[in-house]
């Protein structure tokens, strides 16, 4: 059952484990960019973690 306990445990692990991300988006974009997301299996976080990396690894590709 998630109660106070359990929200409280969740907020600490957050904090502890997590750094937050504010973003901006165009108006109406958020749902677009969600429902995106979940048609390649992913949370709209899971698919900006992912380009990031796969950007960031053929970055450094191409530096080679």
């Amino acid at each position: 059952m998630y109660n106070e306990n359990a929200k409280n445990r969740t907020i600490r692990y957050m904090k502890g484990s997590r750094d937050k991300l504010t973003i901006n988006l165009p108006k109406g974009k958020k749902d677009e960019y969600k429902e995106y997301a979940q048609s390649k299996g992913m949370s709209l976080t899971e698919l900006i973690m992912s380009l990031i990396e796969t950007d960031m690894k053929n970055s450094t590709t191409e530096q080679e």
